[in-house]
């Protein structure tokens, strides 16, 4: 019988606010997970070229770190894997060159990876999940996602701006620090309901509305821990909501939470309920592997190389801001 070569793999990270790398080999082992994040100033977004030039200042320490952690030299890695997007433009690109560079230096292949794409199979890889119906929430997306005939489907997703985005905005106008997120997750604790916009659209979602309702009550008045409460019930309750139409409409008994808004565990308690009473089962990714990090572009990489997968097209313009998951041929499955 034929064995097949344990391959490593680099992964780097860097759509958006982290840069990260990580080294994976094809047994799914973890190697070294090394990561930095840019925090805006207090009060403001993410600067796409001030987040670059973070990347760029970090990155070869960075892969220092994760070479040393992982016990090895950059000899010993057999291929290197990127994110190509969707993201920041300017990070992309501090990214992708680093790769290229990497790649050329000791002449092993490079493989483009999609960001949401490598979220779904870190997931995948690090929970007893087999086929689930993905919820992938994060600062930039918000997606209701399957893989139903070949690739990864698109079921319910947002129609202006993502939840962790809105999350992030809210915070901003309490002037907390970012993430919001785990900010407003801390607040809601304390607080109770007020009313806010429920907007369900078929299977898609919209949170600018609730955005604007929740800027009015915060000039207002209103308290804090009332807003960040009333928000993520909102919120999570239309999520919640969509995912299981999703899992009824192709008749799967699995969900799957990822992305950095997987770490909140009131929404992680809302689907777990949701899950128990459809008689399915509930998966959260590690918190660990939740947000941007360089094992899931190694892991999604090495799927990618052992299936033969191949996208010129992505590969001659290094990067795509704007790249779907419902784009990726999905040749490992």
């Amino acid at each position: 019988m034929k064995r097949t070569k344990n391959i490593v793999c680099l992964g780097i990270e860097g759509t958006a606010h982290t840069f990260g790398i990580g080294i994976v080999d094809s047994k799914g082992n973890i190697l070294a997970d090394e990561r930095d994040m840019y925090k805006p100033p207090l009060g403001r977004g993410i600067i796409p070229n001030d987040a670059a030039e973070h990347h760029k200042r970090l990155k070869e320490k960075i892969l220092e770190n994760a070479l040393t952690k992982a016990n090895l030299s950059l000899d010993d890695i057999d291929i290197f894997s990127y994110s190509a997007g969707p993201g920041l433009a300017p990070c992309l690109l501090v990214t992708a060159n680093f790769a290229i560079e990497l790649s050329k230096k000791i002449k092993k292949p490079l493989i483009p990876v999609n960001h949401p794409c490598a979220h779904l199979e870190i997931g995948k890889l690090t929970t007893d999940s087999q086929d689930p119906v993905f919820l992938y929430l994060s600062g930039g997306n918000t997606q209701i996602i399957a893989y139903v005939d070949g690739i990864y489907r698109i079921f319910g997703e947002t129609e202006d701006i993502p939840v962790g985005n809105c999350f992030d905005v809210v915070a901003r106008e309490m002037n907390l620090p970012m993430p919001g997120g785990p900010e407003i997750e801390k607040l809601a604790k304390g607080g109770k309901y007020v009313k806010l916009p429920l907007v369900i659209k078929g299977m898609d979602v919209s949170f600018s509305g609730i955005l604007t309702a929740a800027k009015k009550l915060i000039n207002r008045g209103v308290s804090k821990e009332d807003i960040a409460f009333s928000l993520q019930e909102t919120c999570f309750s239309m999520l919640v909501e969509v995912t299981e139409r999703a899992m009824a409409h192709i008749d799967k008994n699995e969900v799957l939470l990822i992305g950095g808004v997987a770490a909140n565990k009131r929404l992680q308690e809302m689907l777990k309920i949701m899950c128990n009473d459809r008689g399915g089962r509930f998966f959260v990714v590690p918190e660990e592997y939740s947000g941007d990090q360089g094992i899931m572009i190694a892991w999604n990489g090495i799927l990618q190389n052992n299936s033969g997968w191949k996208d010129p097209n992505i590969l001659n313009r290094k990067i795509n801001s704007n790249w779907r998951i419902d784009d990726v041929e999905v040749t490992w499955m």
